[in-house]
């Protein structure tokens, strides 16, 4: 296959890469990210808020006894991965990867570089499609059903128009009581032309692109424990020693982020 078939459309993993100040994109994804950032020039800044609402989410399900983890739409790899922040709190952590971009797949040797004591895999597949991912071998083999799982998916709803409620829940049902579910999704609550712009020139580079109110985005939850603070802007959840935050800052980043257990 050409390099032109591969890479003459933008892809969100590669896109947000760009966002992160990466070097894993190609020319097509670095064009549409400058058009998005024309419109939206903080954006930026929200890919490196819901990297660190990761980075903290990550810390707390393994400081509250989760030592299994599953990651859909994992994105090209950015240390600290997920697996570095929860082997760094529990060595013997368990983590599988799932991301639907082949260049994910290239550079997923950094994200199987686990302690001795714990292991990661990386499945390649459509996050669409939750079913084959728990039947997959990756994750029959390597996570146990009957324990505990915090389920990760940053970054990665807001690219799924319709259905999203579904498969979010086919996961869940899936999990063992005692579980996590982990969201950070982008919303136009804060500044709804904003990214009204942004999902139209998604959309318009053949990007799916979904954007959800505070109440759609509480519908993931639906029969879940929120954990404190509940539904919040990514930098308001149990931000590390920060200075209050101006309640403008919200519309720089334009995203609600949650974590919740099953009970």
């Amino acid at each position: 296959m050409g390099a032109g078939s591969t890479h003459a459309h933008p892809h969100s993993a590669r896109m947000y890469d760009y966002f992160l100040d990466g070097k894993d994109n190609y020319e097509a994804d670095r064009q549409a990210a400058e058009e998005i950032l024309r419109i939206w020039p903080t954006i930026k800044t929200a890919a490196k808020v819901n990297r660190a609402f990761m980075h903290r989410s990550t810390r707390f399900l393994a400081e509250s006894g989760i030592r299994q983890f599953l990651d859909i739409g994992t994105g090209i790899p950015t240390s600290p991965n997920l697996h570095q922040i929860a082997q760094e709190v529990a060595p013997e952590c368990r983590v599988v990867y799932v991301d639907h971009d082949p260049l994910v797949l290239a550079h997923a040797r950094a994200l199987m570089a686990s302690t001795p004591e714990g292991a990661t895999a990386y499945l390649e597949a459509d996050a669409t499609d939750p079913e084959t991912i728990l039947r997959s071998p990756e994750i029959t083999e390597l996570l146990d059903s009957n324990q505990p799982i915090g389920l990760s998916m940053i970054a990665l709803l807001h690219f799924i128009e319709s259905g999203a409620e579904q498969i979010v829940r086919t996961f869940l049902d899936a999990l063992a009581p005692g579980s996590y579910l982990v969201i950070c999704a982008a919303t136009a609550d804060f500044d709804p032309t904003r990214i009204a712009t942004a999902r139209e020139i998604y959309r318009a580079r053949g990007i799916t692109a979904q954007d959800r109110s505070r109440d759609e985005f509480a519908r993931f939850f639906r029969d879940l424990e929120l954990i404190d603070p509940g539904i919040v802007p990514p930098h308001r959840w149990r931000p590390d020693g920060v200075a209050d935050i101006p309640d403008s800052y919200d519309a720089n980043v334009s995203c609600y982020a949650a974590v919740a257990r099953k009970p």
